[in-house]
């Protein structure tokens, strides 16, 4: 979502760009991959890395070794990374060790919570990076007080809503509401994979109590990731969704289904980034089950609120927006669906190094 705008607006200056995609295999499964370059009209990737290792040291291990040959095959005058993956952190290494330029979309954002490994990701690749593209204001102050240069730093907007708004319509004729037999704004679409929440079984037992008591009231959508689909498994959990009458179990979503959901739904329940920003511009009511959000702008000034892990929580704010009781929130500055440009504006006056 992040890269295709990215890659598209590229392509618009044959003379000036050559873009080269690089799909590292960090996310293996289908729906959580290959899909999306379908969906969103992005060509297959020029590599694939075909990443692999159980640990995020040994992931991170294993897309520098392989990433590193391609360097010198293809001899990049920038990498490009996005987001907070261990893909990102582990190509601007392996890019910054060659002394190539490297550019972070996604740049500056924090949850201020170093035991997660997003977080990490965000710290170290902010520190190695050139050009730090920067989807808020906030993100700005915190590498200003990271002391990034501030010829770095440039604001561009949110390359995710660059997606939404130009596949909104494509999501509104998906199909997912009338196969999954649900109303416009009649159920909650719920998604849950942080580490921090489902590697812990009594986190993850406690979220699910509070699905169960909100399913009660409102019907739940769930796609399962396939990481959390493990730990259900692994902690005997499946029973306990099976007793949920009200709450739908699916495989993982495309990108069209997934917008549509968040559209049609009365609130959203997340412990997703991405989402956050999403359920923003659509204006749909979110809660996000984590202690922290590296989005605060979709909190100041979006439809976000965070409201951690406890479910009597969860659940008291879950009421209230089925009770009426939302705020207004509205759609921050540059999330317009013109970030990829302003990144290739920066991108064709080339590239000032720390």
């Amino acid at each position: 979502m992040k890269i295709a705008p990215i890659a598209a607006e590229l392509r618009r200056y044959p003379d000036g760009f050559t873009p080269i995609v690089v799909h590292t295999g960090q996310h293996y499964d289908y729906e959580m991959s290959e899909i999306f370059f379908t969906e969103l009209e992005l060509p297959p990737p020029d590599h694939y890395l075909n990443a692999t290792g159980v640990s995020m040291g040994a992931k991170v291990a294993d897309i520098i070794s392989k990433f590193d040959p391609l360097l010198l095959s293809e001899s990049p005058d920038l990498v490009l990374v996005v987001g907070d993956a261990s893909s990102t952190l582990a190509c601007a290494v392996a890019a910054a060790t060659r002394d190539i330029p490297v550019a972070h979309v996604e740049a500056g954002l924090r949850s201020g919570d170093r035991r997660m490994p997003e977080e990490i990701n965000r710290l170290a690749t902010d520190a190695i990076a050139d050009l730090l593209f920067t989807p808020s204001a906030d993100a700005d102050e915190n590498l200003a007080a990271e002391s990034v240069p501030s010829h770095c730093i440039h604001r561009v907007g949110n390359v995710m809503i660059d997606t939404l708004l130009r596949f909104r319509s494509k999501a509104a004729a998906s199909s997912v509401l009338e196969t999954l037999n649900l109303t416009h704004g009649g159920y909650a679409l719920v998604t849950l994979h942080r580490q921090s929440n489902v590697d812990d079984a009594d986190r993850l037992r406690g979220l699910l109590d509070a699905l169960d008591r909100i399913q009660q009231r409102i019907p739940i959508v769930f796609p399962v990731h396939p990481r959390t689909r493990g730990k259900l498994s692994e902690f005997g959990f499946d029973r306990l969704l099976e007793g949920m009458n009200q709450l739908t179990r699916v495989e993982p979503l495309g990108y069209a289904d997934s917008i549509r959901l968040q559209e049609g739904a009365r609130l959203v329940l997340v412990d997703s980034g991405g989402i956050q920003e999403e359920t923003t511009v659509l204006g749909i009511p979110c809660l996000t089950l984590r202690e922290n959000t590296e989005r605060p702008v979709t909190v100041t000034e979006g439809t976000n609120k965070v409201v951690g892990c406890e479910p009597e929580r969860i659940v008291s704010e879950a009421f209230r927006i089925l009770d009426g009781e939302q705020r207004e929130g509205r759609v921050p500055d540059l999330w317009d669906g013109q970030a990829a440009s302003r990144i290739v504006e920066v991108l064709q006056r080339g590239v000032r190094r720390r």
